[in-house]
């Protein structure tokens, strides 16, 4: 399936490299306002430079779009992407507010385009695992994550990815949504959310420290921890049930214990590729064999939990999905 790649960028490469590891898709063309970008990105890909984003849109051998361009341009290109019938592939977030993603899937449904999200975590083999295995949890009652890097000297101020207007709720919207995402994918629907903000070490106008408690529909409780300010790289995924519990860490892997046993046990996982999945699932919808995972209604749900939580911590209070949802200021 031949595609084109617009908005160049270290994401670009990530999955133009998961592209090349597929084999099930090529890069027929690329495109950035950036003319320095776009050249160095079609060197090293061996793919057409394009001077506009028209002229991909135009090209009637290109099936589809593989999205990277900054939150705030989403509604823009993939509207026009949808009117020239093609599909899109487009990275987390759908959008930084609720009526722009609403636009967008909405757009796609009437162009009868497929629109796919890109959320690679949930599609670890760890959680995989854990999904498959869950009616020996027994009742989910608690679960808590962690998802940290390590950011300070590492920034771009000018970038968007770091600025207040650009990323809205900064470290939870643009890492948080991940390990969001794994929780409503593991303890079902959130319905309401409680959230803080810090801005405590990084330079700039974004939080760089976020926790929400996530109340799910089951009556489960989670909560999230975010950071750009932590030491290292670290991610944790603990999910408790009446009958068993999971513990994953990125340094020590999947371990489950089960009510009555003393320790838990590891729990081998083969690492999968997870970009090639989900763009290889990207393809296989495209051609009709299969149906997004993450589509627009389900990328919608999972901003409008960021939205609460940063609509949470400005408020100081408890803010229901529904509220958000209703919202036209969102």
């Amino acid at each position: 399936m031949k595609v084109a790649c617009i908005g160049m960028g270290w994401w670009s490469d990530v999955l133009a490299d998961a592209i090349k590891r597929s084999g099930k898709l090529g890069i027929a063309a690329c495109y950035s306002r950036s003319e320095e970008k776009r050249k160095k990105f079609a060197s090293k890909y061996a793919c057409k430079a394009a001077s506009s984003y028209e002229e991909i849109l135009e090209d009637k051998a290109i099936e589809a779009i593989i999205n990277t361009t900054p939150n705030s341009v989403h509604l823009e290109t993939v509207l026009a992407a949808a009117s020239a019938g093609k599909h899109v592939f487009l990275d987390k977030p759908i959008a930084n507010t609720i009526a722009d993603a609403r636009a967008i899937t909405e757009a796609c449904r009437k162009a009868k385009v497929v629109l796919a999200l890109g959320y690679q975590r949930r599609r670890e083999a760890h959680f995989r695992w854990i999904k498959r295995n869950l009616e020996k949890f027994g009742k989910l009652v608690n679960a808590e994550a962690n998802i940290s890097r390590d950011r300070l000297g590492k920034i771009d101020l000018a970038s968007w990815r770091y600025t207040a207007g650009g990323m809205p709720g900064g470290v939870m919207l643009q890492i948080g949504i991940h390990y969001t995402d794994v929780l409503e994918y593991l303890l079902g629907p959130v319905k309401a959310v409680s959230g803080h903000l810090a801005r405590l070490v990084l330079p700039g106008d974004n939080p760089d420290v976020a926790s929400l408690i996530l109340e799910h529909e089951n009556g489960a409780l989670s909560t999230l921890n975010a950071s750009y300010a932590s030491a290292s790289e670290y991610y944790l995924m603990n999910i408790y049930g009446k009958e068993a519990t999971a513990y994953y860490t990125l340094f020590d892997g999947l371990r489950v214990l089960h009510r009555g046993e003393r320790a838990p046990r590891a729990v081998a996982c083969e690492k999968n590729d997870t970009l090639v999945e989900e763009l290889e699932e990207f393809a296989g919808c495209v051609r009709g064999r299969a149906q997004p995972e993450m589509d627009g209604e389900r990328a919608l749900t999972s901003l409008a939990v960021i939205r609460a939580g940063v609509r949470s911590a400005r408020e100081g209070r408890r803010i229901e999905m529904a509220e958000v949802l209703a919202s036209e200021e969102e």
